[in-house]
This record gives C-alpha cells, structure tokens and sequence, in this order.
C-alpha cells in the first residue's frame, strides 16, 4: 500500500521504464527485421514462387490425382483426430482440476511428452509397435489389418503430436477458475451433463476454441511422423506436406510450391484466428470467480 499526497492507495502504482530513444529504435529495428528475415520473407516466396508460372499452372498443379487425394488424405486424418483430441482434452482438463488421484502428477507430465519428443522418434515407436517385425505384427498380418504405411498409422502418429494441445490450453484456465460454480450448481440439483453444459463449458470456450485451432494446424501440417509411418506411397498415404516433398525431389518446383501455398494459407488464417480467440483467452485467464460476483 502507498501514500501519495496523503491518500492511500491500495494498488500499487505501475513502474514506467523509458530507455533512451535510440535504444528503442534499435530494439524496435531488430525485432522487425528478424520478423522480415525469417517470417515474412519465406512466406512472401512462397506465394511468389507458387503464382510465377501462372494461375493455369497452379491450378493445375492442385487439381492433379495425387494432390486432391493428399488433401482428401490430410482433412480426413484431421477430421479423425481433432474430435478425439477434443475428447481427451476435456476428459484429462476435467480429471487434473477436478479430481486428487494417485498419479495426477504423472499424467500431467506425460501429456508434455510430445512436446519433448522428436516427431520422428515418435514415428518410429509406433513403426516397432505395429510393424511387419514387430511384437503385433504377425498378429496384424494374420487378420489383414495393416496399420503401417497405411491411414490408420497415419491416424495413431497425428493423435500422438497432437493431443497436448487442447489439454495444455483448458488445464491453467480451469485450474485458475475453481469448482466453485459447478459445485453450487449440483447442489441445486442439476446433472453432470446440466452443470457441463450450463456452467463449465461457456467459461472454457474461447480456450476450448484456441485448442481446437492449434490442433488443427499441427494435424494438417504434421510432416516427421507422419513420413516415417506413411510409405509415402502415391494417392494413397500421401499427406499435404509428404506430396509436397515429393514434387521437390522431383525437381518439380512450380508444383510444390503451389501445393505448398495451400498449408501456408492454411498458417496464416490459423495465425488470425488464433489473434481472434486469444484475446478472449487472455480475459478468461484474467477473471477471477471473485471479479465475476461483483456488482
């Protein structure tokens, strides 16, 4: 508490640090020319080098039978996974804040684990898991499953890099809000899907959403382990970004680039809703369940 002309003050005055002029510029200058160097420099290639022989060569070039089956391919994996992810990080967000178990702390460390491990790593477990060699392996080839360099692997390795996302986005906020809300509710007699429905889910929407979109993206864009598990086998287990490699390799540039355009259009509208939601995020982070009962 602070006394200034003798009036008390109950919040603390905010500390104004001013730098001298040419510190700021040079600070501002830096941050500007790394954000042109590495951000808006490549993606402006991008689109350049996609455009540069034409709109009939582009188009043409997305419209081919091994480009549409890479993005039937890619919305159908992302259509699978992020429901599940949604799934799982409500599911897990509900049982971290909610509950005390024995292990809560280990499971909170595991759903990190695919922060920490390399996509490529990941690939290759489940290539030792489900492989021809492996332990299920004479198991899967007895039933005619095939689960690697096939969808379904594709499926397993994107759940795998995608499921801290909504997770990481819900536990803080839900953790920070309390029960407090859902507990007066059921003790004025509504259900678990009525205090769910009516109470949970409205304050964790935005985080909800800014979840769902982070998710999204890294399921559409998903590239080393997706590439170990795939075969990388034309119009069948070809991803966006697997079929663009192969049209690089395959000195096909005008083509890859056109293709590639698609996810980079994909980061830059997952980029503007992401500024959207997280500013509702950040209020949502900010309000407290005693700011919410004032009047």
């Amino acid at each position: 508490m602070t006394v200034i002309s003798g009036i008390k003050n109950t919040k603390t005055a905010p500390v104004i640090l001013t730098e001298p002029r040419l510190v700021r510029w040079i600070l501002t200058g830096v941050a500007l020319g790394y954000l042109l160097l590495f951000l808006i420099a490549p993606l402006t290639m991008v689109f350049l080098s996609a455009f540069r022989s034409g709109l009939q060569v582009y188009f043409a070039a997305i419209m081919t039978p091994e480009a549409l089956a890479a993005i039937k391919l890619t919305l159908f994996v992302a259509v699978i996974a992020v429901p599940l992810n949604i799934l799982f990080g409500l599911s897990a967000s509900w049982a971290i804040t909610r509950f005390e178990f024995p292990g809560k702390q280990w499971i909170t460390t595991l759903i990190d684990l695919p922060f920490s491990v390399s996509p490529v790593i990941a690939g290759l477990v489940f290539v030792l898991l489900f492989g021809a060699q492996s332990y299920f392996g004479p198991w899967l080839l007895f039933h005619n499953i095939s689960v690697i360099f096939a969808v379904p692997g594709i499926v397993l390795a994107t759940l795998f890099i995608t499921f801290p996302f909504v997770a990481r986005e819900l536990i803080p906020l839900m953790e920070s809000q309390g029960s407090e809300e859902e507990q007066a509710a059921m003790t004025l007699g509504a259900g678990g899907w009525q205090t769910f429905f009516r109470i949970t889910l409205p304050n964790i929407k935005w985080s909800l959403l800014y979840g769902i979109i982070l998710c999204n993206a890294r399921a559409m864009g998903e590239f080393g382990a997706v590439s170990v598990v795939s075969g990388h086998i034309r119009g069948q287990t070809n991803t966006i970004p697997l079929h663009v490699e192969i049209l690089y390799n395959e000195y096909n540039f005008s083509a890859a680039f056109a293709v590639a355009s698609l996810l980079t259009l994909l980061a830059l509208i997952t980029l503007i809703l992401k500024s959207l939601v997280e500013g509702r995020t950040r209020k949502q982070l900010a309000t407290t369940p005693e700011d919410k009962h004032e009047y």
